[in-house]
């Protein structure tokens, strides 16, 4: 099987999982983040990074109240570790960096954190909250930085009940090519 066919078939499988406290599944949320990219003509690996950024859910085995329980699932790390068998850094960096870019972008955009949902605020002090200064400063010298702080915008725009998005065949070629 190609990562192509891995990816469709994981969210095949797993995607309807409800999204941790939002109102769409995880297969719903994770075609709107890579409708929002594809519709601002990003790269096939950032369109493939935006599809697959929170399989890390979908890997992980964890219910889906586990913030609720005060457990952060790390799904990030999960979702990395399952991609990093699949696709290059130009994927793998972008998803494992998305939580640290929600942290960094509420330490340095002051709209930012008023504007998260309330399951975003739960899981970002179970993620560590906000960057410090020195910690902003740090996530600066990941060279995939901007890319994951794109992916987390999309992110956080992704997660309308009923929005009528491309669906997952849609993604194959750009995870062909993205390889």
């Amino acid at each position: 099987m190609s990562a192509a066919d891995d990816v469709i078939e994981l969210f095949k499988s797993r995607g309807q999982q409800a999204y941790f406290g939002e109102d769409v599944s995880v297969l719903e949320h994770s075609l709107q983040t890579a409708s929002l990219a594809l519709a601002e003509g990003a790269t096939d690996q950032l369109i493939t990074a935006a599809l697959v950024h929170d399989v890390g859910h979908l890997v992980h085995e964890l219910p889906e109240d586990i913030a609720s329980q005060g457990i952060d699932g790390r799904h990030e790390v999960a979702g990395e570790r399952w991609l990093r068998a699949r696709f290059g850094q130009a994927i793998t960096e972008p998803v494992r960096l998305h939580v640290d870019a929600k942290r960094y972008l509420c330490a340095t955009d002051p709209t930012y954190l008023n504007a998260l949902s309330p399951s975003s605020l739960q899981s970002l002090a179970l993620q560590g909250g906000p960057f410090s200064i020195e910690e902003a400063q740090a996530f600066e010298k990941n060279p995939f930085y901007r890319e994951a702080v794109t992916l987390r915008r999309w992110d956080d725009r992704a997660k309308d009940q009923g929005l009528e998005v491309p669906g997952l065949e849609t993604y194959r070629e750009n995870l062909d090519r993205a390889q």
